[in-house]
């Protein structure tokens, strides 16, 4: 797996989150930092969702919801339902991270730190998460310093 670090335009996009568990709770926290403007699909949700900017709705996932989609992230913590979610979004051509399975993403969230315009993001391609936290906890160090 080779990902392309870069920076996408999300303003004016569809973005979807499919899950309401911890790891759902996880990638929707450092969503928000970026917009207000997504929605999480998701029969049930963990505390702490409500207090998010997102719409949420309270249903089982169907692949009429990807309908406008641009970016999908799959976190149903159900490995089987993901896969069938992916398959979904690349029969529409649709970007999608299945969270916690690299080998099945189209893209993959790197370790973020964010103050104002400046973003900076560190990433393993997938391999050392916690390298790539902890390297993202010094240069933020470095610049909160400054």
């Amino acid at each position: 797996m080779t990902f392309l670090p870069i920076s996408i335009n999300i303003s004016d996009k569809r973005i979807l989150l499919i899950g309401g568990g911890h790891v759902a709770f996880h990638k929707a926290s450092v969503l928000q930092r970026f917009t207000d403007d997504a929605i999480v699909i998701s029969p049930a949700f963990l505390d702490g969702f409500d207090a998010l900017p997102f719409r949420l709705v309270r249903k089982e996932y169907a692949p009429e919801d990807l309908e406008g989609a641009f970016l999908v992230y799959i976190c149903t913590e159900n490995a089987t339902l993901n896969e069938k979610i992916k398959a979904e979004c690349a029969k529409r051509g649709i970007l999608a991270s299945v969270c916690d399975h690299p080998a099945l993403c189209d893209f993959i969230s790197p370790a973020v730190w964010k103050s104002g315009n400046m973003t900076v993001a560190v990433s393993s391609n997938a391999q050392n998460v916690r390298q790539s936290i902890a390297l993202r906890d010094k240069i933020g160090q470095i610049i909160d310093n400054e």
